[in-house]
């Protein structure tokens, strides 16, 4: 059997393309191959389940384009389906007067995004986090929480209903290009697609450079872990509280996030993964440390991040350093208060001269489109990106897009 498309990635990219390609093309045969026992079993089930309003994109990226689009189709999504959500808002604080221009830079570039985002003084944060403490802040009202894991499942049932195929405990051993598109020898079996849609993630270079394609980086992981308060002490935060990002470091800092079981989540640090899997400090792959480690565009990003990245380990390493910085943001927490929670990784593309890439990166090849750095907000915008990918991955010619496709999830 040759599949119309072949989507490698059982996470929420990956599950979202799917869709998105049986609502544009109703006849097409659909195939989703993951190497895991179950969908969203890495970056999509160990984020902090933020719906991302698009505040910190550069105006006209990807990353702000669909992560405004996406806010808006996730909560609809949301919605329409029964998934745990929230739309609560979140406040971005500025905790000393030097972080002022760094507050003042992204209410513009949120006004410039056309978010819904307000200056707050030290009285009104009080009002929305009555235990968060700054000289100044902002609102972003558009800024929610969902259960990414119970989106997946969502999409998952969508693709079942309209003839889809998933497949777990498929790791893709090998891709060969034939006359007809490609066949994908994996470890639950051959399959053979006319068109082939790389959403691995953690992977996904390695899988371009399977299928011949020049994915222009690396992927590099970074390891982001989390405290979560104490049941008795989560009323020391009602939403969202995050600071103000340094502008020269690509991760947001250790921030609070209500999930949308009631538990607070503190965190992610980012410290540099020994695995691309590397959810413990103590889980080492030779391989995947070795290329890091060699790799020129690490060493580049590492040389010009020292004091950072430092800082990172310090936090990984020491709770009282990790207190400390939520400390800047919420000062009556405590390390009595917070107990370890579950770390995720997060895959980064980094080109060789040490240039993270800023913005999602889709590489397009021969019959087939490859997603090749799709970190936060993938997730927010994860219905977006699919549609994306739905319009620009190349087609089978037998194929005819739907005059009116039906809402992402949604069984024709």
């Amino acid at each position: 059997m040759r599949y119309d498309f072949a989507v490698i990635g059982g996470g929420i990219v990956g599950l979202a393309t799917a869709d998105a390609l049986q609502r544009r093309y109703p006849d097409a045969l659909v195939v989703v191959l993951d190497k895991e026992d179950g969908p969203a079993r890495h970056q999509t089930g160990r984020n902090s389940g933020v719906i991302h309003s698009g505040i910190y994109y550069k105006p006209g990226s990807l990353k702000a384009r669909l992560g405004r689009a996406g806010n808006r189709s996730m909560v609809e999504f949301c919605q329409r389906h029964g998934v745990p959500h929230e739309v609560c808002g979140k406040v971005i604080v500025a905790t000393t007067p030097d972080e002022l221009p760094g507050l003042e830079r992204l209410l513009e570039r949120g006004l410039l995004n056309g978010l819904d985002v307000r200056r707050l003084g030290p009285g009104e944060l009080r009002e929305h986090e009555p235990h968060a403490r700054g000289v100044a802040a902002l609102f972003v009202a558009s800024t929610g929480i969902a259960d990414y894991r119970r989106v997946c499942e969502v999409l998952a049932d969508g693709i079942r209903a309209r003839g889809g195929r998933l497949y777990y405990g498929a790791r893709v051993t090998d891709v060969r290009r034939d006359p007809r598109g490609y066949t994908l020898d994996t470890t639950n079996g051959l399959f053979a697609a006319h068109v082939l849609v790389n959403c691995a993630g953690l992977h996904s270079d390695r899988i371009a450079r399977l299928a011949g394609a020049d994915p222009g980086g690396r992927i590099v992981p970074f390891r982001g872990e989390y405290y979560e308060l104490t049941p008795e002490r989560r009323h020391l935060v009602r939403g969202l509280i995050y600071p103000v990002p340094n502008p020269d470091f690509p991760f947001l800092g250790v921030h609070f996030t209500r999930m949308t079981d009631g538990s607070v989540h503190a965190g992610p640090n980012a410290v540099l993964a020994l695995a691309r899997e590397g959810y413990r400090k103590t889980d080492v792959n030779p391989r995947d440390l070795a290329e890091v480690l060699t790799y020129p565009g690490f060493l580049r990003l590492a040389r010009g991040n020292l004091r950072e990245g430092a800082m990172e380990i310090v936090r990984s390493l020491s709770k009282t350093a990790f207190v400390r910085s939520l400390q800047a943001l919420v000062p009556e927490v405590t390390e009595a208060d917070v107990v370890p929670s579950e770390a995720g990784v997060r895959a980064q593309a980094l080109t060789p001269d040490g240039a993270l890439v800023d913005d999602f990166l889709l590489v397009d090849a021969p019959d087939a489109l490859h997603v090749c750095n799709a970190p936060s907000p993938a997730a927010t915008s994860s219905l977006e990106i699919g549609r994306v990918v739905a319009e620009r991955v190349p087609v089978p010619a037998h194929l005819r897009p739907a005059a009116a496709p039906v809402p992402a999830g949604v069984p024709a």
